[in-house]
């Protein structure tokens, strides 16, 4: 069983959530606060959390240090239970931390190009809207 430290989950919290403006005080709060729910565990039983932390854990679930998956049982009354849980990342998280974040798809490579363009450069490019002669089709092409 792999087990993430606090130092660890803080790293990766700051590499995610910390590229994203959450402070070094926020992140050690919600490193703290992660832990508190799996400790030495991987997943926690969803019906545990208040709906103010499965919001928390949706956003994390979103910068991907958490999944879910489900469990169906089946009651004496013939009646289907399903039990929902959280799950840690681990892999992720020690991923992370190391400092081995990986190549970045080319896709999303190709997409800070245009987040690196400034707005005159933009305006500069952008087609003109004016209706110009040049822009409208001739009647022959219409026809």
């Amino acid at each position: 069983m792999t087990v993430v430290t606090m130092q660890q989950v803080e790293i990766a919290l700051k590499r995610t959530l910390g590229k994203k403006g959450m402070s070094d005080d926020e992140v050690k709060r919600m490193a703290e606060y992660l832990m508190s729910f799996f400790g030495y565990t991987d997943e926690v039983i969803d019906n545990r959390l208040t709906p103010e932390d499965r919001d928390v854990f949706y956003m994390l679930e979103e910068e991907g240090l958490l999944t879910t998956t489900q469990e169906e049982v089946l009651l004496k009354k013939g009646k289907l239970w399903r039990i929902h849980y959280w799950i840690l990342k681990k892999d992720q998280i020690i991923r992370l931390s190391s400092g081995d974040e990986g190549e970045k798809p080319k896709a999303a490579a190709e997409e800070d190009v245009y987040d690196q363009l400034s707005d005159e450069e933009w305006a500069r490019h952008r087609p003109s809207m004016s209706g110009t002669q040049e822009d409208k089709p001739s009647k022959d092409e219409t026809n």
